[in-house]
């Protein structure tokens, strides 16, 4: 056996000849794959007979065990049949294009043995996919990684197609193990995006010619050349035929369908789908053939099964077509933003772009604001950089109003977002036009494998369906005198109903007036509404509390409330800067003295002398009679100064002594103490008035005491400095020299230092009189 840590593209393996003779082989070789026959796949009948249904479950019971066999083939054995065996690849590759997608399948009335058989071969193809796209599946069966690039490249066990395919068929429930697995392939052979750059302009391709088929490029400006006098007419989609036009919606539905489930399992490639404006051709398409599709099979004279599933197919298609362009946006616009890599002002001026070039496109901008509001985007925008400018996204935002108002349309109150719902409606008139709503389709298990709904064709097209409720809950989409206007209608033609029960109907059939006229005359009305009175009158309107009286606010009451004053003083009132208003009119208005001088008039205490004389009834009012003395009496009770000492007490604890100032005659003065404190000496004087020493002496010993210090702590004493020199023309000392350069470097320290400048400062300050 090869050697356990070997990569398999180096191992080597001794096997017996056809002879019987042991050679050595490479462990991937023609010579060692198994002689086994896979067969072709072949889709499910549709309404086949028994014979045939049994022939398909024979068929597909083959297939799943010849998968089944093959997965569990050792590492070395199962690449050998793989890079070998041509039938095996025919095999997948029939899967991949006949296997019925997620449409196809609701469509297809499988039974229980066939249901469980298709599931069968479904998760055995995407298991050996899944293997094949493994280079490492443990620590001992492995592939050099360079060489697995080539295998898988050079034996095309993978491409575009193929990949397109994987991710449409297996990608809802296995996102995670098909993004990995793409993802695998793209890092270990980078020559996939060279192959997907190639591959892109024939996926445009396939708008260009949808519009071909339905004549909207051979006239007009959108013509890539002038169309011949002799030349016939194109025909459009409601002149083309029914199988054609059915085939032109099958062809929209799988591409776009391929192309959202690719972008959204492998958000990598939305850089090249960008690179080749796939977001300038996505929108512009959708304006010009969808509303045009959509009026063919309204108009056109369908079998009713036919005409629903091209409907649904159809609303699919936009809906992916919406959902595509959110996702390009999003990962090479949005999503750099929100991540804080650089250049963000350049992405946010792209996405700006792409939305401003939405704006002539109003069908195709409705419907993407519909299920992906733009203002959620510009308010991340705005959050994560603050500097946009606002007159820009005001614009923007207008138009996108704009967009809704032209169609004829009324925004959501809210934005239900999920996999399955969607809202893509057409025009909707005042007396209930038609419209498009969700629905689902197909058996339990399809829903479940593909999350996907469709819309189905209301008004005049829906009467042979059940009625739906609409999804509008217990708000009205409608305005006031819209519905007036379809109660209005509906009572002219059924003058006997209550406008209590018509009004039930309309909630009931979201607001569509042909359908509930049908129903009704039918007798085909929900459960809900046969157990109404049908001479229900209107229910009264309550109104609703003055907002006023439920207010609760900081300033209510105060003198400028004007809801609940009659007169507010208005001279207190004024716009701007009062006018009149002076800073001297101000500083000479003294009113607020006269103000004050009442109040302080009454704290006067001083009044005149007053003569009464005595029998005067008025010097009563002066209590005469009370003792009035003005002997001070606070200290008669105190003895002051009684228990002092006497005089010569007081001079015998301190002597009396002579001011030293106003002494004259000998004394004793102690010098200068040293640091060295065990040194005091004492000299006597002459008799002289020291109060104020001669400047000279005390200037010398200080240089003395200062000399002493400076020996004591060995200190060199700095050289005087001589900046003056000899004599000029008789040359100067070295000291000279550096005197003078220590001088001209230390001279910004001394105070007069910019003497001149700062005078001519004073001067021109006006501090200084010139």
């Amino acid at each position: 056996m090869a050697c356990a840590v070997v990569p398999l593209d180096q191992q080597q393996v001794t096997e017996s000849g056809p002879l019987g003779k042991e050679r050595i082989l490479p462990a991937l070789h023609p010579d060692r794959k198994e002689e086994r026959c896979f067969v072709p796949y072949k889709p499910p009948p549709e309404d086949g007979s028994p014979a045939e249904v049994e022939e398909f479950l024979e068929h597909a019971r083959f297939i799943a065990e010849d998968l089944e066999w093959l997965l569990a083939l050792p590492h070395d054995k199962f690449w050998c049949q793989v890079v070998f065996d041509e039938s095996l690849q025919k095999c997948l590759d029939s899967y991949l294009h006949h296997a019925p997608r997620g449409l196809d399948v609701a469509t297809l009335p499988l039974s229980p043995a066939v249901a469980d058989v298709q599931r069968a071969v479904h998760k055995a193809v995407f298991l050996t996919f899944l293997r094949m796209a493994t280079h490492k599946e443990s620590k001992e069966h492995f592939f050099t990684p360079a060489v697995f690039g080539e295998i898988i490249y050079d034996n095309f066990l993978f491409d575009i197609p193929k990949i397109l395919d994987l991710c449409v068929l297996f990608g809802k429930g296995n996102t995670q193990l098909l993004h990995k697995m793409i993802e695998n392939i793209f890092t270990q052979q980078p020559a996939y995006y060279n192959d997907l750059d190639e591959t892109l302009p024939t996926v445009l391709q396939v708008f260009h010619t949808i519009l071909d088929k339905c004549g909207l490029q051979c006239e007009g400006a959108t013509a890539m050349e002038p169309m011949k006098l002799t030349a016939e007419k194109q025909p459009t989609a409601m002149s083309m035929n029914l199988e054609e036009l059915g085939d032109v919606i099958l062809y929209l539905c799988d591409s776009t369908t391929t192309i959202h489930a690719f972008l959204d399992i492998f958000p990598a490639a939305c850089s090249s789908f960008h690179s080749h404006g796939f977001l300038g051709r996505l929108p512009s398409f959708y304006e010009v053939a969808v509303p045009e599709l959509e009026k063919a099979i309204r108009k056109r004279n369908f079998d009713k099964s036919l005409q629903e599933d091209l409907w649904k197919r159809l609303s699919h298609s936009c809906r992916k077509m919406v959902e595509t362009t959110h996702l390009l946006l999003h990962h090479t616009c949005l999503q750099p933003i929100l991540e804080g890599r650089e250049n963000k002002q350049t992405f946010a001026e792209e996405l700006l772009q792409y939305f401003t070039s939405f704006l002539p496109e109003k069908r195709f901008l409705v419907d993407y604001d519909e299920q992906f509001p733009i203002a959620d985007d510009i308010s991340l925008l705005q959050q994560a950089l603050p500097v946009i400018d606002e007159t820009r996204t005001s614009y923007l935002l207008q138009g996108v109003e704009s967009a809704w108002d032209s169609t004829g349309r009324r925004r959501p109150h809210c934005h239900i977002q999920n996999n399955g719902a969607s809202s893509f409606s057409t025009n909707q008139g005042a007396a209930g036009g038609t419209a498009a709503s969700s629905d689902s389709f197909g058996p339990q298990e399809v829903k479940e494998s593909r999350g996907e709904v469709g819309d189905k064709p209301r008004g005049a097209e829906a009467t042979i369906n059940d009625p739906q409720r609409g999804n509008n809950g217990a708000v009205c989409p409608v305005s006031g005198p819209e519905l007036e206007s379809l109660l209005s209608c509906i009572g002219d033609l059924l003058p006997d109903l209550g406008e209590g029960f018509l009004l039930a109907c309309l909630q009931e059939y979201n607001y569509n007036s042909e359908l509930v006229i049908n129903n009704i005359l039918e007798d085909r009305l929900a459960p809900d509404l046969e157990k109404l009175d049908r001479a229900m009158p209107r229910p009264v309107k309550e109104e609703l509390p003055a907002v006023l009286n439920n207010r609760s606010n900081v300033f209510d009451d105060d003198e400028f409330d004007v809801f609940r004053r009659e007169r507010v003083d208005m001279s207190r009132i004024w716009k701007g800067r009062r006018k009149g208003e002076d800073t001297r009119e101000m500083l000479n208005d003294k009113q607020h003295i006269a103000e004050q001088r009442a109040r302080y008039q009454a704290y006067e205490t001083v009044v005149d002398e007053v003569v009464v004389e005595p029998g005067d009834p008025a010097g009563d009012a002066y209590d005469l009679d009370d003792y009035d003395d003005e002997y001070d009496d606070t200290y008669d009770m105190n003895q002051v100064g009684a228990n002092d000492l006497d005089g010569d007490s007081l001079l015998n604890r301190r002597p009396f002594t002579v001011p030293q100032v106003l002494r004259k005659g000998t004394k004793v003065e102690h010098e200068e103490q040293e640091e060295d404190e065990d040194e005091d000496v004492s000299q006597n004087h002459v008799n002289r008035d020291h109060f104020v020493q001669d400047p000279a002496l005390l200037r010398e010993r200080a240089e003395a005491k200062r000399a002493a210090v400076q020996q004591k702590k060995s200190v060199h004493t700095e050289r005087p400095s001589n900046v003056v020199g000899r004599p000029k023309g008789r040359g100067q000392t070295a000291e000279t020299f550096l005197d003078r350069r220590k001088k001209e470097a230390n001279k910004s320290r001394v105070s007069n230092h910019n003497r001149r400048t700062m005078a001519d400062r004073k001067r021109n300050k006006g501090m200084i009189p010139s």
